[in-house]
């Protein structure tokens, strides 16, 4: 039985709207190039600030994919 490898890609999504948001814009974004995600791990939460508010919204994650064998038909 061949062993499961997984691929981690570090991204960063951004939204004006919250950190759900910006989460959600990171893996529908990779999800157009990448196939097959698996899992996500938010590893940073941040914010840009402008005139004592929020304006943008940050995630650092990490979205990890199966990698594809050649074994597999």
């Amino acid at each position: 039985m061949p062993s499961k490898v997984a691929k981690v890609i570090e991204l960063v999504g951004e939204s004006s709207q919250g950190w759900q948001e910006a989460l959600q814009s990171a893996v529908s974004e990779a999800g157009k190039t990448v196939h097959g995600i698996t899992g996500v791990e938010v590893t940073n939460w941040t914010a840009e600030v402008k005139n004592g508010q929020i304006a943008e919204y940050k995630v650092d994650v990490k979205l990890a994919f199966a990698v594809d064998s050649p074994d597999r038909g």
